[in-house]
Protein backbone atom coordinates (compact mmCIF):
# COMPACT_ATOMS: atom_id res chain seq x y z
CA UNK A 1 0.00 0.00 0.00
CA UNK A 2 1.35 3.45 -0.88
CA UNK A 3 1.06 6.43 1.38
CA UNK A 4 -1.33 9.20 0.33
CA UNK A 5 -0.07 12.55 -0.89
CA UNK A 6 -0.63 15.60 1.32
CA UNK A 7 -3.81 16.70 -0.48
CA UNK A 8 -5.36 13.24 -0.08
CA UNK A 9 -4.38 13.11 3.60
CA UNK A 10 -5.80 16.61 4.14
CA UNK A 11 -9.09 15.89 2.34
CA UNK A 12 -9.64 12.65 4.29
CA UNK A 13 -8.87 14.36 7.60
CA UNK A 14 -11.24 17.25 6.90
CA UNK A 15 -13.96 14.79 5.85
CA UNK A 16 -13.47 13.14 9.27
CA UNK A 17 -14.05 16.44 11.10
CA UNK A 18 -10.50 17.74 11.51
CA UNK A 19 -10.35 21.47 10.90
CA UNK A 20 -6.60 22.12 10.52
CA UNK A 21 -4.02 20.13 8.53
CA UNK A 22 -0.34 21.02 8.29
CA UNK A 23 3.16 19.64 7.87
CA UNK A 24 5.43 19.68 10.94
CA UNK A 25 9.22 19.26 10.77
CA UNK A 26 11.54 18.81 13.73
CA UNK A 27 15.29 19.28 13.95
CA UNK A 28 17.63 16.36 14.63
CA UNK A 29 17.72 15.08 18.20
CA UNK A 30 14.96 17.39 19.44
CA UNK A 31 13.41 16.30 22.73
CA UNK A 32 10.00 17.54 23.88
CA UNK A 33 9.34 16.68 27.51
CA UNK A 34 5.90 15.55 28.66
CA UNK A 35 3.19 17.97 27.49
CA UNK A 36 -0.39 18.06 26.19
CA UNK A 37 -2.28 19.70 23.32
CA UNK A 38 -5.78 21.24 23.44
CA UNK A 39 -6.77 19.41 20.23
CA UNK A 40 -7.15 15.86 18.88
CA UNK A 41 -4.37 14.70 16.53
CA UNK A 42 -4.22 12.31 13.60
CA UNK A 43 -0.82 12.15 11.89
CA UNK A 44 1.32 10.35 9.33
CA UNK A 45 5.14 10.27 9.46
CA UNK A 46 6.68 11.17 6.07
CA UNK A 47 10.44 11.53 6.82
CA UNK A 48 12.91 10.63 9.55
CA UNK A 49 11.96 8.93 12.78
CA UNK A 50 10.82 9.70 16.28
CA UNK A 51 9.74 8.09 19.51
CA UNK A 52 6.35 8.94 20.99
CA UNK A 53 5.76 8.07 24.64
CA UNK A 54 2.20 7.91 26.00
CA UNK A 55 1.29 6.45 29.41
CA UNK A 56 4.70 4.82 29.79
CA UNK A 57 4.52 3.13 26.36
CA UNK A 58 6.98 4.23 23.67
CA UNK A 59 6.42 3.77 19.93
CA UNK A 60 9.22 4.13 17.38
CA UNK A 61 7.63 5.83 14.37
CA UNK A 62 9.07 5.87 10.84
CA UNK A 63 7.82 6.98 7.40
CA UNK A 64 4.43 5.44 6.67
CA UNK A 65 3.52 5.04 10.36
CA UNK A 66 0.37 6.77 11.58
CA UNK A 67 -0.59 7.79 15.09
CA UNK A 68 -3.46 9.47 16.92
CA UNK A 69 -3.66 11.37 20.18
CA UNK A 70 -6.74 12.64 21.94
CA UNK A 71 -6.69 16.19 23.28
CA UNK A 72 -5.07 16.71 26.68
CA UNK A 73 -3.28 13.31 26.64
CA UNK A 74 0.17 13.71 28.20
CA UNK A 75 2.99 12.57 25.92
CA UNK A 76 6.68 13.11 25.16
CA UNK A 77 8.49 13.19 21.80
CA UNK A 78 12.10 12.44 20.89
CA UNK A 79 13.28 12.97 17.31
CA UNK A 80 16.03 10.97 15.58
CA UNK A 81 19.43 12.00 14.19
CA UNK A 82 17.87 13.25 10.94
CA UNK A 83 14.88 14.86 12.63
CA UNK A 84 11.40 14.03 11.41
CA UNK A 85 8.53 15.36 9.34
CA UNK A 86 4.89 14.39 9.61
CA UNK A 87 1.53 15.55 8.37
CA UNK A 88 -0.84 16.35 11.19
CA UNK A 89 -4.57 16.94 11.28
CA UNK A 90 -5.93 18.76 14.31
CA UNK A 91 -9.47 18.85 15.62
CA UNK A 92 -9.72 22.02 17.71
Amino acid sequence: MTSPDFDTFSSAAKASGFDEVLERSWEANTWLDTHTHPFDVQALVTKGEFWLTVEGQTRHLRPGDAFELARNVAHAERYGPQGATYWVARKN
